[in-house]
């Protein structure tokens, strides 16, 4: 199912969730943001999507923040979702000056985000014996743009 041969426990679930469940835990940068508003907006009827990453317990966004932003202004209600075990071992927040993941967490749970790109979370691949990008935890979803009036 994904490109990258993982644990067969990390991924919790793939699912729509309110959006306002969800926690981020860094800023953005707006330029980006608004060209993803604009590019889905551009879409008649729909727009595959991947789907944000998430600790499955917290609701912490760990890949997604953009996606997030922008679906959120579009006024989406739900978003799609994949869920982990952002504490398994095969979870790493960073190369060089990792953040604990409590640490993260609790950032999550407040209004004070941490500056745009401050981690880089990646998975470790069984097959490579590396650690990707976290991203392709991810799976695409069709989400819905005939409707969109913001």
């Amino acid at each position: 199912m994904y490109s990258i041969d993982i644990d067969n426990n990390l991924v919790k679930g793939v699912r729509l969730l309110d959006i306002n469940e969800l926690n981020p835990h860094e800023e953005i940068f707006e330029k980006k943001k608004s060209s993803l508003v604009k590019f889905i907006k551009s879409y008649e009827n729909y727009y595959i999507i991947s789907s944000i990453v998430c600790c499955h317990k917290s609701f912490l966004i760990i890949d997604g923040h953009h996606r997030y932003f922008a679906l959120k202004e579009l006024g989406f209600k739900k978003v799609p979702v994949t869920l982990i075990d952002y504490f398994s071992d095969k979870i790493r927040t960073g190369l060089v000056n990792p953040l604990k993941k409590d640490f993260i967490i609790k950032i999550g749970k407040s209004s004070n985000l941490l500056e745009a790109k401050s981690t880089e979370h990646s998975v470790f691949c069984n097959k490579s014996e590396m650690w990707q990008p976290i991203i392709l935890l991810s799976s695409m979803f069709k989400i819905e743009t005939k409707n969109i009036t913001k």
